[in-house]
């Protein structure tokens, strides 16, 4: 793993324009339509988070659902099928829900049909998630897939959502870095190094969520590591700074392209005063990388840091001392990456 500066990243200034240019941070803009139709709203009532909190009596359920990109599901109908999956486990883990069953949707020839379902098949065993239904229509016509899940959680005041997010919260990033990233574009995969565990690592979240040691979360998704915490931030307008440092990585996959992947299991935690070691401490009994990077705080600032150090040259010795560089990314205040907030 890798903890060490930055300084192979030439700019900091870089890094920043890096993320606030890629792709799956502009991608996001479109939500905003949905406010725009339904009206202002907090996120239990949607919009706002990974996935819709429903309450029936004493039960409380996570609903949520994913659209594959077509040009992926043409190219890659397999990888298309495991990712329907992997985005919903993902979504209802971040809330804090244990997925119960997926249901998809599927359009496309025969072959690609088949092809997509084998993905989720295989999926589906990682997670052990079943797939108990859905939708087929074989068509020659553009290839379109999605999948639905579902999970429940503990109860709904110990949902994750981004509403409990607050100033003073530890902000924690759980990953796992055994893996390699797509030659294709940046998905950091971890199926064959973890295989069947992948089930039990997904279900850490509902854990912790149960024990009040975290009480927001965010998945680590298409918008990147930086971009995904803009999304847990802004609907309170909350700010944060991430030690570079202090972030878990692989070691062979410089910052940049670290901070723009989505990685199979990443997340984003948010743990009160003094309960950081208990959030931690099950993802490191599972292998799994989980540390502090920063705090929450009130600032509407999401902004990046790392430690350099300057050598001055005396006499007879080289003196190394520490100095810090930080900069700014979103200002959360002025800009929005969803259009998602309260008020």
């Amino acid at each position: 793993m890798a903890r060490q500066t930055v300084s192979e990243l030439s700019e900091l200034s870089q890094l920043v324009a890096a993320v606030r240019s890629h792709p799956g941070v502009r991608n996001k803009a479109p939500i905003a339509l949905v406010s725009d139709v339904f009206g202002p709203s907090d996120s239990f009532g949607g919009p706002g988070d990974d996935g819709a909190v429903v309450e029936d009596g004493d039960v409380t359920m996570v609903v949520g659902g994913e659209a594959l990109w077509p040009p992926f599901v043409q190219a890659d109908p397999f990888g298309a099928g495991l990712a329907a999956v992997l985005a919903n486990v993902n979504d209802l883990a971040a809330m804090g829900a244990r997925p119960l069953a997926i249901v998809d949707t599927v359009v496309g020839p025969e072959p690609l049909a088949r092809k997509a379902l084998e993905g989720m098949h295989y999926a589906s065993g990682l997670y052990q998630v079943p797939i108990v239904g859905g939708h087929l229509t074989i068509s020659d016509g553009p290839p379109a897939i999605s999948a639905f899940g579902i999970g429940r959680a503990a109860d709904a005041h110990r949902v994750l959502s981004v509403r409990h997010a607050a100033p003073g919260q530890s902000l924690i990033v759980a990953c796992c870095i055994e893996g390699s990233m797509r030659a294709d574009f940046n998905f950091f995969g971890s199926f064959d190094e973890r295989g069947t565990r992948l089930g039990g690592d997904i279900r850490v979240l509902p854990a912790v969520a149960a024990d009040g040691s975290c009480v927001a979360a965010k998945d680590i998704s298409m918008a990147g590591l930086v971009g995904s915490l803009a999304m847990l931030l802004e609907f309170h307008q909350l700010g944060a700074t991430i030690d570079l440092g202090a972030v878990p990585r692989p070691s062979d996959i410089a910052m940049g392209a670290w901070l723009t992947a989505f990685p199979c299991f990443g997340f984003l935690l948010c743990s009160p005063p003094g309960r950081e070691a208990a959030c931690m401490r099950p993802f490191h009994e599972r292998g799994l990388e989980a540390a502090v990077v920063g705090s929450i705080d009130n600032s509407g600032l999401v902004r990046l840091r790392h430690e350099h150090t300057h050598e001055h040259e005396h006499e007879h010795e080289h003196e190394h001392k520490p100095g810090q560089e930080t900069a700014t990314v979103f200002d959360l205040r002025a800009e929005s990456v969803t259009g998602l907030r309260s008020g």
